[in-house]
């Protein structure tokens, strides 16, 4: 089978639907109907703003669907991955306690229970299984919410995206769970080519054992439907009655909240927005269900569909959080996430993945995309700029950012720009107290170099300066401006912009952006062709003077980090291994250094090509007097090793990579070097390691090798 010629727009169509869904539905997670329609009214559109809580935030519906997809790209795009395969993927980039997962507690929340069968060694399936699990876990409704990322790798082939469906959820579901995660993941791989949502549950129901639960609910609700097309509140009234929480165990379960999936695609018509309103005002688990229906719908209708209403795009303007063990990627947006989807589905197919621009970061070419850029509203420039996405002024591609400004005025500028790290302090603690934390490292570091091109309208009055800049944390966490180099653009001109981000003295970035100036102009617009950056960072960590954002700018997957202690990162782990990292996946080529003394530690050191929590290269000192250099790719293979006394002394560690080539330094004396011939890890970020015990560590310094 062919894929669709538009399928990279489909897929971000997908993936847009579901975050909208979600940040929809998040506001009001659990409510009844009864409260949702007395509180609320019907759900047309978000509400987050009526209930005081953001719109985009940290959710587990968002994060474990673009999260757990990753193993089929961490094993080989292999379509025989196994769950065991998954499994490991749960364990690589789950925080414990921490990220992605509602960590409820065994037998309480059905992930968490997972998540310690295969922390214990237990492989999927049997770490999701009821066997192990009991019925009531093992049929929550987790299964289905992580689903949609299988079936976007799949397009127009149901069979193959149940099948992969079975093998995700089985990690930590077991039957009716299982069947429902297959009938969704069905039906939304088919609406790659099918409209018809009766034949899309056809087909979905198709996958599926007749005796089951969830098949013969399924038909239940399409006689109700019958019965009374043009009122879905007669249908819910029976879905109440016959398949409500009453009838089943456990916080969330799979059937009840499957039905009012269902439940919408039948009463609405096959209307991305009024699907959404039942889905949401019917009640349950709101962002769960709506994601879910906001995915198919959107795949199904395209962007069409979605821009066919209200303006669901512009308060979102593409923003995810992806909190994860993976450096770097936390920060992130819809076009960028649904073109490593799309990217997994080719490769799946022996193809290669397209590329915009020469792989440009921000590329703007999918239709309406902006990729997190947001205008600036402060004293200083509000009301002087709107953004747009549009064909045109592109020299590689179709399309670019548009930005419009007015009312330009010495000392007044126009501003845009995108996220590289949390936008603020307060942003940080509200994710923490919901249990959600957004662990994040910055995408962008000094020492890499920013590029872009830009162009002026040739309708423009008057010139126009333009200029990358990004907003940095001080020492007080506020955030400051730092410019690149301004051009000058007469109308109808264009240019490249380069700037090498300079050193921010470890104070974090927190966006970057174009900012447009004009002595004379009232109005014009600027076109930002892309946006993208390169090279390894030339930086130094350390700790800041009274602020804290640079210590948030660290993965924290160790038992205790805290910033009040004397040194700037003491790193307490009671058992096992942890890891504090930063960086960015991207990182290739380049050399970690690092001060490290041991108080107290089975092993402690640093690790370079960090992708998670059991995936990088590691130089250790040893409690046993040696010293090794390990590779984590699941399991722990040696390197090399060496005899090295160092407990209670500081050593000065390093670890350069380049190409498949390791080597250890200790105290400026190269001491192993190791040859990774074998599956070698090739890019990632920075960490440092602590096994049982106490670590303490002055600074830590990234330079190009």
């Amino acid at each position: 089978m062919s894929l669709p010629d538009d399928y990279e727009e489909r897929v971000y169509a997908g993936v847009l639907g579901k975050i909208i869904g979600v940040y929809l539905g998040r506001p009001f997670e659990g409510w009844t109907n009864a409260r949702i329609e007395e509180r609320l009214g019907d759900i047309n559109y978000y509400v987050h703003d009526a209930l005081d809580v953001p719109l985009v935030v940290t959710d587990d519906d968002i994060s474990g669907t673009l999260t757990f997809i990753r193993a089929l790209a961490d094993n080989g795009h292999d379509p025989d991955i196994s769950p065991a395969q998954i499994g490991n993927t749960w364990l690589n980039y789950l925080i414990e306690g921490r990220t992605v997962l509602w960590w409820g507690g065994l037998g309480n929340s059905t992930e968490h229970t997972a998540y310690l069968r295969l922390k214990q060694g237990i492989e999927a399936p049997r770490s999701g299984s009821r066997e192990l699990n009991g019925k009531v876990v093992s049929e929550q409704i987790g299964a289905q919410i992580f689903i949609d990322g299988w079936a976007m790798v799949s397009p127009g082939d149901p069979e193959r995206a149940a099948e992969l469906a079975r093998r995700a959820a089985s990690v930590s579901h077991d039957g009716e769970a299982i069947y429902g995660a297959q009938v969704l993941a069905a039906m939304e791989a088919l609406a790659f080519d099918e409209s018809d949502i009766d034949k899309l549950i056809d087909v979905g129901t198709s996958m599926i054992p007749g005796n089951s639960v969830i098949y013969g609910m399924i038909q239940d609700l399409r006689a109700w439907h019958a019965e009374h097309p043009a009122d879905w509140r007669k249908t819910f009234a029976r879905i109440q009655a016959q398949y409500g929480y009453d009838q089943y165990g456990g916080n969330c379960h799979m059937v009840p909240n499957h039905a009012l999936i269902v439940l919408s695609l039948l009463h609405g018509d096959g209307d991305f927005h009024k699907s959404l309103m039942i889905v949401n005002t019917a009640g349950w688990d709101t962002d769960c269900n709506s994601g879910n229906v906001g995915c198919l719908m959107g795949i199904r209708g395209g962007l069409d569909a979605i821009d066919s209403g209200p303006d669901w795009r512009t308060p979102v303007a593409d923003r995810i959080y992806l909190p994860t063990a993976d450096a770097g990627g936390a920060i992130t947006d819809v076009a960028s996430e649904a073109m490593q989807l799309a990217g997994m589905g080719r490769r799946l197919r022996g193809e290669s993945p397209v590329s915009f621009k020469s792989g440009a970061r921000f590329h703007f070419e999918l239709p309406g995309s902006v990729q997190g850029f947001r205008c600036e509203a402060t004293r200083e420039v509000d009301g002087t700029c709107r953004i747009e996405n549009l064909l045109g002024h592109s020299r590689s591609g179709k399309r670019s950012l548009a930005l419009h400004y007015r009312g330009l005025a010495p000392g007044r500028a126009a501003r845009a720009a995108t996220g590289t790290f949390v936008e603020s302090k307060d942003t940080a603690r509200y994710f923490e107290q919901r249990g959600y934390a957004l662990m994040a490292s910055p995408t962008l570091y000094p020492g890499q170099v920013a590029e872009a091109r830009v162009s002026a309208d040739a309708g423009d009055a008057a010139s126009v300066d333009v200029n990358l800049y990004i907003q940095v944390y001080d020492e007080n966490d506020a955030l400051a401006i730092v410019r690149g180099p301004v051009q000058s653009l007469a109308p109808g001109a264009d240019t490249d912009l380069e700037w090498r981000i300079p050193d921010t003295q470890g104070y974090p970035i927190a966006e970057i952006g174009i900012e447009a100036r004009s002595e004379r102009a009232a109005r014009g617009t600027v076109y930002l062709d892309y946006l993208t950056w390169r090279g390894t960072p030339e930086v130094r960590f350390t700790k800041t003077a009274s602020g804290t954002m640079w210590s948030r700018a660290w993965i924290n997957a160790v038992d205790q980090f805290h910033p009040r202690y004397p040194e700037p990162f003491r790193l307490m782990q009671n058992a096992g291994t942890g890891l504090l990292i930063g960086g960015s996946r991207e990182w290739r080529d380049y050399r970690v250094s690092a001060d490290v003394t041991i108080h107290m530690a089975a092993a402690s050191g640093i690790a370079a090509r960090v992708q998670g929590m059991r995936r990088y290269y590691a130089l250790l000192l040893c409690s046993d007097a040696h010293a090794r250099l390990v590779k984590v790719h699941d399991t722990v293979v040696e390197l090399g090793c060496v005899e090295f006394a160092s407990h209670g002394e500081t050593h000065d560690l390093a670890l350069a990579v380049r190409g498949d080539h390791i080597e250890g330094f200790i105290d400026g004396t190269s001491r192993i070097r190791f040859t990774d011939g074998e599956d070698p890890l090739e890019c990632g970020g920075i960490a440092l390691v602590i096994e049982a015990g106490r670590t303490a560590t002055q600074a830590i310094e990234v330079t190009p090798i």
